[in-house]
């Protein structure tokens, strides 16, 4: 979807995923190393934790993972019968988590790990198409796989002359999804070394901001069905 998106689509996506990184930097450090967000790392923590005995590490791994589905089947139930509010919904849904999490932070630490996964995976559900995730927000491994490729091909196109010019710059829209989310990391880990996990109300504030700024959009689209179909063209629309 993200080859679909305008620049003002990727900064907005862009910045949901800066906020993911914010949340797996913190989650990062304070929680000795596991993710809250990327869920390939906690997989592969689980694996070497079972096989060397540590049946603790195990279980925190794969609980932080059950909860990151249990977040993504539990905002495709609730968003499933919406169609344009379901984007400001699931992130409504991921702020109310977030801001919980911080709330519960000094008395349930690891229930604030749970529900910081949980929002990760509900946040997941804001680009859906035809009942699928179309751009995922808090991973970048297939964004760095498809920057390799846009890259190569804009390579080749050079090399050999082919009139690609539209697509030559595709790449860029993947790194600014993979800068972002390094980005946000960054500001977590910063955050949090000044303020601990109370630097998450930032991150649910930040999401609170951008679900009702996704809220307004949709309903003055709802509101004017020329700006609706403008939007939609804008969204098949490629950008160089």
């Amino acid at each position: 979807m993200a080859k679909n998106l305008r620049w003002r689509g990727i900064l907005f996506a862009g910045t949901i995923t800066a906020m993911a990184g914010f949340v797996d930097g913190v989650g990062f450090v304070h929680f000795g190393g596991y993710f809250l967000s990327f869920m390939s790392g906690n997989s592969t923590r689980s694996s070497a934790a079972l096989m060397t005995g540590d049946i603790t590490g195990w279980i925190t791994a794969m609980s932080l993972v059950s909860s990151f589905v249990a977040g993504v089947v539990v905002a495709t139930l609730l968003t499933a019968p919406l169609a344009a509010l379901r984007r400001p919904v699931a992130m409504y849904l991921s702020a109310a988590l977030l801001l919980t999490a911080t709330a519960t932070a000094i008395i349930q630490p690891h229930l604030t790990a749970l529900l910081l996964a949980a929002a990760m995976g509900v946040v997941n559900v804001s680009y859906t198409r035809s009942g699928e995730v179309s751009l995922g927000l808090t991973y970048m491994t297939g964004t760095l796989v498809k920057l390799g490729q846009a890259l190569g091909g804009a390579i080749l196109g050079l090399v050999t002359g082919s009139n690609q010019g539209v697509s030559r710059l595709l790449w860029l829209r993947y790194a600014v999804l993979w800068a972002m989310i390094t980005v946000g990391s960054l500001g977590g880990v910063l955050a949090y070394l000044h303020l601990g996990l109370g630097s998450l109300w930032i991150v649910g504030a930040g999401m609170l901001l951008w679900a009702t700024i996704a809220l307004v959009q949709e309903l003055r689209a709802q509101a004017d069905p020329q700006l609706r179909v403008r939007n939609r063209r804008s969204d098949r629309q490629r950008i160089d």
